[in-house]
């Protein structure tokens, strides 16, 4: 008798947490759909500015003070980055972060059209959709916002205005002033052409920059006089290539030569060289990164110049939590398709025949939840670190066709109408709804970190940072 009174109140209590999560998700939904005029006005006010790395003071401007506007606390420049910032609301646990990105990359100005129409060429464009991932992470923690003001949820959401991730990876800055210690739990989505939540890891890297320093002479009257930085270059450029071919199939090594003398009759005096390695984890990029670093005095005793190598900074793969990705996925299994219309969907075809791609569309539909591959496909985020110190949810939602080429002027085209306004919205709606059950379940919550300490064991993390300020301005 008391067992079966026991189960009935059982039933009945977990009957009750899940109509009033339902009623929850219900706020949140009707919350982004009551936000969707503001949330696309400032996404495609921050799709127009296009700042790039520490110089989004715009962007971050818009989406601090629209924070401030729904009664959150803003703290501004924080971690010494002065276009990051922190919105807060609430009190005590849990802490529950979201993560929001804004900057642009160089070259990629576009406009709305689905050919290549820079408009303004040579200047910035939203390539990898940050307009859209700050924005609708924003929607997101007002939804969130206003239930815990309502006294239907207990703690604290925070939102995390996150600068420059494509160049000098702001998140790491973040990460070294101890911002996310106190989170219980974070979450942040990214642009893709599909949808589905992310359980897949990333690439390290590394980044560094090598100088060279030679002696300067007349190419023709007298080079035995000269000492060539470019030489040096070269030569480690050589190195690297002749390297490539004894390393895992799964290292990348890109460089960039940045400069190497001004004019063709001097032997040039200086030269620099960026450079970055990347592989499935920072494991396996260390000895990578230590042989190129030896290339590099190779080359420079060759070349009879001096050398330095600056670190720039460098990155973490991501921890996936599959605990946390079932909880998103089920609320995307919740939310259903995106649909698009035929405009919308000429628009895709455009694309995908301008990029020389096969016309298939734009899918909207929800991906099967993936096993976790053992190695990435490739890519690097500064959301890996901060895997790294708290357990991370992470989501992909559609905002452009299949197989459009990232980081190109056909992103930026379907970031800045209506492709990308609902993919901005749907994911609001998925990051919402799955804060809703982390702030209602400390039992999903503890699941999730409890995965979170297996994956990373006894593992210590530490920043690839340069010691001193961000390199703001540089």
């Amino acid at each position: 008798m008391r067992k079966t009174l026991l189960t009935v109140l059982i039933v009945q209590s977990l009957a009750f947490c899940f109509a009033q999560s339902n009623v929850n998700k219900a706020a949140v939904l009707a919350s982004i759909a009551d936000q969707e005029t503001n949330l696309i006005k400032m996404s495609d006010q921050i799709w127009a500015l296009a700042e790039t790395a520490f110089e989004e003071h715009g962007s971050a401007e818009i989406l601090a003070a629209y924070a401030e506007q729904q009664g959150f606390r803003v703290s501004r420049g924080v971690a010494e980055m002065p276009t990051a910032f922190i919105a807060e609301y609430g009190s005590g646990k849990p802490i529950i972060g979201i993560l929001g990105e804004f900057d642009a990359l160089p070259g990629l100005s576009q406009k709305v059209s689905p050919d290549k129409d820079p408009a303004a060429p040579g200047a910035p464009g939203h390539g990898c959709g940050h307009n859209l991932f700050g924005t609708g992470s924003m929607g997101a923690a007002v939804a969130v916002k206003e239930l815990i003001a309502s006294g239907k949820l207990q703690g604290t959401v925070r939102f995390y205005g996150t600068p420059a991730e494509e160049k000098y990876f702001g998140k790491l800055y973040l990460a070294r002033a101890g911002l996310f210690a106190d989170l219980d739990v974070c979450l942040d989505w990214h642009p893709s052409a599909r949808i589905e939540a992310d359980v897949q890891s990333s690439m390290a890297l590394v980044d560094f920059i090598v100088e060279f320093r030679g002696q300067a002479a007349h190419a023709a009257a007298d080079p035995w006089n000269g000492r060539s930085a470019a030489d040096a270059m070269e030569l480690m450029s050589a190195g690297i290539n002749a390297y490539r071919e004894h390393i895992r199939p799964t290292v990348r090594i890109h460089t960039h030569m940045q400069q190497a003398g001004d004019v063709v009759n001097v032997v040039p005096d200086y030269a620099r060289f960026w450079v970055r390695v990347r592989d499935s984890n920072r494991a396996g990029m260390q000895p990578v990164w230590d042989q190129v670093q030896e290339i590099a005095r190779g080359a420079a005793i060759m070349a009879n110049v001096d050398y330095e190598i600056t670190l720039v900074s460098g990155l973490y793969e991501v921890l996936p939590n599959r605990t946390g990705g079932v909880a998103m996925h089920a609320n995307l299994e919740q939310l259903g398709a995106i649909t698009y219309t035929a405009e919308e969907t000429a628009f895709g075809y455009g694309i995908q025949k301008a990029t020389d791609k096969p016309q298939l569309g734009i899918d909207g539909s929800l991906q099967p939840f993936k096993e976790t591959a053992k190695e990435p496909s490739g890519g690097s985020t500064d959301v890996g670190d901060v895997s790294w110190l708290v357990p991370e949810i992470r989501l992909s939602v559609t905002t452009a066709p299949k197989d459009t080429p990232w980081h190109s002027w056909a992103v930026v085209a379907c970031g800045g109408m209506s492709i990308g306004h609902k993919g901005m919205l749907h994911a609001a709606k998925a990051l919402a709804m799955t804060m809703v059950d982390l702030f209602e379940s400390p039992e999903l919550v503890k699941e999730i970190q409890a995965e979170f300490k297996e994956r990373k064991g006894d593992a210590v993390y530490q920043a690839i940072l340069p010691e001193g300020p961000p390199p703001i301005g540089k």
